[in-house]
């Protein structure tokens, strides 16, 4: 009678430890979520400017911009972490509105645009994602100095209108032009800079939606 006494106490046991062993096995892997893909997007160039301000005899700026530019930008309007975009800037088409200041900015005291025609700007990647706030992290060259440069960035929402489904950025950071190897360096009477080492870059883009 014992081995028949000892059979349903050794089954109980099988069966919590079969409970058990189903409790702690892992839940099966969620399907994955679906891929966003990134639409192309032509820059408006009417309604959009690559600026820049300096410091100047450190009191005032002066402001000035790049006419002829052609850039790449691919994003998805929900989702900021999956913008990429390009530029290339033709360096003699900046305007200052003073054409003594253009041509010697044009100079190799500066840009050295017969040397190095252009600069340009490749996004390495997404950071520091706050609401429609971001860091475009990408190489800035500009006379074939490469250097990372951080953009603070605001996605500033999307339109439909003229047909097109548009969107806006604006995006700015400051560098230090003396490490590009723009070296002019006057100084005032007061001891600073005609102009500053700080540049500040202004970017405000109207982008339109290509046909998929």
């Amino acid at each position: 009678m014992q081995p028949r006494t000892l059979i349903l106490p050794a089954l109980l046991v099988t069966l919590v430890l079969a409970g058990f062993t189903l409790l702690d096995r892992p839940a099966s892997d969620p399907a994955p979520a679906p891929r966003i893909e990134a639409a192309d997007w032509s820059i408006d160039q009417v309604h959009s400017k690559i600026g820049f301000r300096a410091r100047h005899f450190g009191i005032s700026f002066v402001r000035g911009a790049f006419k002829d530019y052609e850039a790449t930008l691919s994003f998805d309007p929900g989702d900021l972490s999956t913008v990429e975009t390009s530029a290339t800037i033709q360096v003699a088409s900046i305007f200052t509105d003073n054409d003594r200041r253009d041509n010697h900015l044009r100079s190799p005291d500066f840009f050295s645009a017969d040397e190095y025609p252009t600069m340009t700007f490749v996004s390495k990647g997404v950071r520091n994602i706050d609401g429609n706030a971001f860091e475009l992290v990408g190489d800035l060259t500009i006379r074939d100095v490469t250097k990372e440069v951080v953009l603070d960035a605001e996605f500033l929402g999307t339109a439909n209108a003229m047909n097109s489904e548009r969107a806006a950025f604006e995006a700015r950071a400051t560098v230090d032009r003396m490490e590009y190897g723009l070296m002019w360096d006057r100084v005032t009477e007061a001891g600073g800079l005609v102009v500053s080492k700080e540049i500040q870059i202004v970017i405000e883009l109207e982008v339109v939606k290509e046909a998929s």
